[in-house]
């Protein structure tokens, strides 16, 4: 376990937007992080079903990335659901970007890695038996899940 490190992302990228997820860097590990620089958005949601999270990744991306912040091999996109009608977001980056809410996230996480459909979440987050808070992170856009076929989802525990 590396302080504020987190799995690369692969190379395979057919599609030119997310990489191949391998499951095995993830499931079962323990992920500390000290003070690793975060960029916070929030996206409105219908019943857990995010609504405009297209709109939130293309403008916080265009944001991180002008800012040159984005680590384009160390990336994790941690999303916890506030209510049924809004998720907040963490997208991690190398240092602050202006003009977005920056915070540095500090804690040990186990994770857990699912493969299945995105309204499995609440089930998943059940599993984790903790009281703590868990993230998720989707390694996966729906337009990539049609091509590599499978959804892989990291279940992310605060311990």
């Amino acid at each position: 376990m590396t302080l504020n490190h987190v799995p690369k992302l692969s190379k395979d990228n057919e599609t030119g937007c997310c990489p191949r997820f391998n499951s095995k860097d993830w499931d079962g590990k323990t992920f500390e992080f000290k003070n690793k620089p975060f960029v916070r958005a929030y996206t409105h949601s219908f019943f857990y079903m995010p609504l405009d999270m297209n709109k939130m990744m293309t403008n916080t991306w265009a944001e991180i990335t002008k800012a040159k912040a984005d680590s384009k091999d160390e990336f994790i996109l941690m999303s916890y659901d506030l209510s049924p009608w809004k998720c907040e977001h963490l997208l991690s980056v190398t240092k602050e970007v202006k003009g977005q809410e920056n915070i540095k996230l500090t804690g040990k996480f186990k994770t857990k890695v699912f493969e299945g459909p995105f309204q499995d979440a609440p089930k998943w987050i059940k599993s984790m038996n903790t009281t703590n808070k868990v993230y998720l992170y989707y390694t996966t856009c729906p337009k990539c899940l049609k091509v590599y076929g499978k959804n892989y989802v990291v279940a992310l525990a605060l311990v």
